[in-house]
Parts: C-alpha cells; structure tokens; sequence
C-alpha cells in the first residue's frame, strides 16, 4: 500500500514545472521506519512515523521543519527538527549536499525531554524534476548524555522528497 502512494506522489510531482531546488519550492518528506533505543538497560524496538516541509529561501538552500513520532515501545517519543541543507549545484542528476540541524525530543514521563544538534552530507538523485532521493550520513550530538548514556551517534539517512 505505501509503495502505491509513494508511486503516485512520484508520478503527480514529475508532470509539474519548475526545477526541484529552486528558490520558493517547497518540499514534502515523508518519514517511514524503525529504530531502536536502549532504555534502562534494555533494547526497545520502535516504529517511526513523520513528515517535513522544506521551502528554498535561495537556489540549492532549504530550511524546514520536521515532526516524527516514535511509538511500539516505551517510552514514546516525538521529535520536532528544524533543518537546513544546501545542494551543491555541481551536475544536474546528483547533487552532493550537507546541512545541519537542531532537535527537540520530547518524553513520555518519567524521562526528561532533551536537545540535540547535528550535521549530515550526502548526495541528493533528482528522479524528476519535481523528485529527489537523498542518502547521507547523519552525526547528532545530544544536550545531554543521560538519557541516551552516550553524548553522540551517527547513523545513515536515506530521504524521498516531493517539491510543489
């Protein structure tokens, strides 16, 4: 079911004009997954469900914003994101890109909510003009340890965004 909405967003986004990293697009992303978290001493597995919205205030620069939620396990969890990217115009298929971000995540009782920051690069491949996939490489450095009993992690990224 999700591969026939994602195939129909692709086939709506592509009859459209404009080029996808051109000032006043704005970009749909949609966030599907899992991961995993260890809390007191056990690996909890979760499911993660979001969308972002991005707006290219300049040619090849975005900011936006983001809302995931992880739930299945416990504690759930919701995280806001404001991000920025720049696309390096460097060829008109792939684009190397990097960007960074600021995180609020947002605890079920009784943890504490806690702030993290971070930078990613990657490469975006523009399947139409109105479509990009992007994989990267994300480093996220968080306010604080306790929660996470670690400081920093890095994980891959791999990203579908839809311009309007």
């Amino acid at each position: 079911m999700i591969w026939k909405i994602l195939a129909a967003l692709i086939l709506f986004a592509s009859v459209s004009g404009a080029q996808i990293y051109d000032k006043g697009n704005m970009g749909l992303g949609i966030i599907i997954g899992g991961g995993s978290l260890e809390v007191d001493n056990k690996t909890q597995n979760y499911t993660i469900a979001g969308a972002s919205v991005d707006y290219f205030v300049i040619d090849n620069m975005s900011v936006g914003i983001g809302y995931m939620s992880w739930f299945g396990a416990s504690p759930s969890l919701n995280q806001i994101t404001v991000p920025v990217h720049y696309y390096l115009p460097l060829d008109e298929k792939y684009r190397p890109y990097f960007g960074a971000f600021i995180r609020e995540t947002l605890l079920e009782s009784p943890y504490e909510s806690y702030e993290s920051y971070g930078l990613k690069m990657g490469i975006a491949i523009k399947l139409s003009q109105k479509v990009f996939l992007g994989i990267g490489v994300v480093q996220e450095y968080y306010g604080s340890c306790d929660f996470q009993k670690e400081c920093s992690s890095a994980y891959p990224e791999l990203v579908a965004t839809f311009a309007f």
